[in-house]
């Protein structure tokens, strides 16, 4: 039942800036993952991540986000890197044309690229569900909690700031550095 729940509000994201080409990714996605995921369609990185920190203000989990390479003003890998910021856990795919593969082989280093795959991927059944189906299950049995991190303020040349530093970096203990210095690092 919890599996239930947790899939009525996982989002399947798709962002591309051609209209035709993103409503086609959107049917496609719905017609196989409509009923277990909801679909949400963006046409350009910037009005994908505003959703995206929408989505996460609401407490909704995102599985899959789906970018084209080539939109303008913000390209798919510098939309993926963003939006990695936002849902670290959700699974990252680049769409792209025979013509830029070499992107997506950097975008594996840049993003941590889980897939990417060619446009067009007809028949769907065969180039597309298979790896979404995969990068799904992955999604499920990893754990997409976002991860809490622990805010650190302090001067820049301190030695105790620097000791609480290493201390948490040594446990692996995740946290954000911020100097007093600096306007993140007011407190109140």
């Amino acid at each position: 039942m919890a599996q239930a729940a947790e899939s009525a509000r996982t989002v399947i994201m798709t962002v591309d800036d051609d209209p035709g080409v993103s409503r086609a990714v959107a049917r496609d996605l719905r017609r196989r993952y409509g009923e277990s995921h909801r679909i949400v369609r963006a046409e350009s990185g910037e009005s994908a991540l505003e959703a995206l920190r929408e989505l996460k203000l609401r407490g909704d989990l995102v599985a899959v986000i789906l970018a084209d390479y080539r939109m303008p003003r913000m390209n798919g890998i510098e939309f993926l890197e963003q939006a990695l910021d936002v849902y670290p856990g959700a699974r990252r795919v680049l769409l792209t044309a025979y013509a830029d593969t070499n992107a997506a082989i950097d975008a594996i280093n840049v993003v941590d690229l889980d897939h990417y795959l060619l446009k067009p991927w007809d028949p769907p059944e065969e180039k597309l569900y298979p790896v979404l189906d995969d990068l799904i299950q992955a999604w499920r049995t990893s754990d997409h909690r976002p991860v809490p991190s622990t805010k650190v303020v302090g001067h820049r040349w301190s030695a105790r700031s620097s000791d609480v530093r290493e201390f948490l970096a040594r446990n692996q203990v995740p946290y954000r550095w911020y100097s007093v210095e600096e306007p993140e690092g007011l407190v109140g």
